[in-house]
């Protein structure tokens, strides 16, 4: 597990792996935020 971190670290192809994953997972989680506030409300 660790030299699979060192390998990122070192090179930039694996930094922008990194970020293009923690993007992904943003723009992801954000959607389903979105949409679970919108179906949320008109319960109430």
């Amino acid at each position: 597990m660790s030299h699979w971190i060192d390998l990122i670290m070192e090179s930039p192809v694996g930094w922008m792996s990194m970020l293009v994953i923690f993007a992904t997972c943003g723009i992801v989680g954000y959607i389903i935020w979105m949409f679970w506030t919108k179906s949320a409300q008109p319960e109430q």
